[in-house]
């Protein structure tokens, strides 16, 4: 691995982690770069549109990475139902872990620029949709009806990141164990 892939993927993780803990306006370049180590020229090298251009990146970054967690932990079971709890029970326990360190994964971007940046919107609906698809794809290999499944996917991963958001103002994770309670019923 080059040093300027070294320093891109740096920056790619840090601006992620950066964007997900403070939100998109709270965090700067200039913080970027110096919490990623990498020289401040790598930032406009490889980001020559500048911050958007970088979060969209670490939206797509956070994307794969989330999107494989989904997808794993609804391998833990053939049943939708346990697969959907477990995973979510998952997330709570990580939550409860982490102390509330990491963010929302998509979120802050979204709520901070969907109405200021088009490329931002289209990045974190594509996120969302990504997400939804995991769920979609487990309800019909189960035998659900696709329009149905794509609707309780996407309900479903509304029901999740709203429970996120709670848990943080909350400080625990309680709305999440709440949202994992409520899938049987969700998916009778």
């Amino acid at each position: 691995m080059s040093g300027k892939e070294n320093s891109r993927e740096r920056l790619i993780k840090t601006a992620s982690r950066l964007f997900q803990l403070q939100g998109y306006h709270a965090t700067g370049l200039n913080q970027i770069t110096k919490e990623s180590g990498a020289p401040k020229g790598s930032l406009y090298y490889h980001f020559p549109d500048g911050k958007e251009q970088l979060a969209i990146e670490s939206v797509q970054l956070t994307t794969a990475f989330v999107s494989k967690q989904i997808e794993e932990g609804l391998n833990k079971s053939t049943d939708p139902i346990e697969a959907i709890q477990l995973f979510i029970k998952d997330m709570a326990e990580r939550f409860e872990r982490e102390s509330c360190t990491v963010g929302i994964p998509i979120a802050a971007v979204a709520l901070e620029t969907s109405l200021i940046s088009e490329p931002l919107r289209a990045s974190c609906q594509s996120a969302y949709q990504k997400f939804q698809s995991a769920f979609t794809e487990k309800l019909i290999q189960s035998g659900y009806e696709e329009k149905h499944a794509m609707e309780l996917g996407i309900v479903i991963n509304s029901m999740i990141e709203g429970a996120f958001l709670i848990s943080f103002t909350m400080g625990k994770s309680e709305p999440l164990l709440l949202v994992a309670k409520q899938i049987p019923s969700l998916l009778k």
